[in-house]
């Protein structure tokens, strides 16, 4: 069975092109076929948007 993104899941970019290859962020909302993702860093935050295709649950 494949599992769903959904808003609140946990996931990791994984896309060798990008600078964000690796990180884990969690899902904020879904919108067609990109999800906005929120990475958090010690004294940072940062939303992306990112293909689902791209991303993977942990």
């Amino acid at each position: 069975m494949e599992k769903i993104i959904l808003p609140g899941a946990t996931v990791l970019v994984n896309d060798s092109s990008s600078i964000y290859n690796g990180y884990k962020g969690f899902v904020q909302r879904i919108t067609e076929d990109k999800a906005a993702v929120l990475f958090e860093g010690g004294n940072w935050d940062k939303l992306l948007t990112i293909p689902i295709k791209d991303l993977k649950l942990i």
